[in-house]
């Protein structure tokens, strides 16, 4: 099942429409979507080497655009979408948890949550929620983001060829790790 996947995205990287595809849902991700970037733009960058800092470009524009959206629907229509996301991934005592900590350390939450496996559109939609700086939300999250999406290609684009064979020999197991850590993310949140 795994290695169909990454055939796949390795295939689309040539394809026409590859950066628009990564795009979509990169700016998804932001907002609604579960799955993150990374498993279309770890392979996409492996297979196109030479557009690394393109690809990483694309993804981190669509992933301010995101979250850009996912700040509207928090400050907008948390009464309609953003309760109904919130409660979809099961973190309605995790919004009332961020507001202390948005009150006091915003801008650090920003910033960590924005590099890691936990899901960025919990930081959009209460960033919006609880009415943060927008221009400085959109500061943070470009820096996040762009850190994120740059230091992968930019590792990708030095050791790709060792990388790209490691993870071939050891699909599986990199893609169960990824679910976990996908998982994970979700469940620290959960948790925290």
């Amino acid at each position: 099942m795994f290695r169909a996947m990454y055939d796949w995205v390795l295939r689309m990287a040539h394809h026409r429409h590859a950066l628009r595809t990564l795009a979509v849902v990169s700016f998804a991700e932001s907002s609604f979507f579960p799955i993150p970037p990374d498993a279309m733009l770890v392979p996409m960058v492996l297979a196109r080497r030479d557009k690394a800092y393109t690809i990483a470009a694309v993804c981190t524009v669509a992933s301010i655009l995101g979250a850009m959206l996912g700040y509207a629907i928090g400050y907008f229509l948390w009464d309609s979408v953003g309760q109904w996301l919130v409660q979809l991934y099961h973190m309605e005592d995790k919004m009332v948890a961020l507001r202390g900590g948005y009150e006091q350390y915003g801008a650090a939450i920003i910033l960590l949550k924005g590099l890691t496996p936990i899901p960025f559109k919990l930081v959009t939609l209460a960033s919006g929620f609880f009415a943060y700086n927008f221009p400085l939300f959109v500061i943070l999250a470009t820096i996040t983001r762009a850190g994120r999406f740059f230091l992968i290609a930019a590792l990708l684009k030095r050791f790709g060829e060792p990388v790209q064979a490691f993870i071939e020999k050891r699909l599986s197991l990199i893609a169960w790790l990824f679910l976990i850590a996908l998982v994970g993310g979700f469940a620290l949140l959960a948790y925290l």
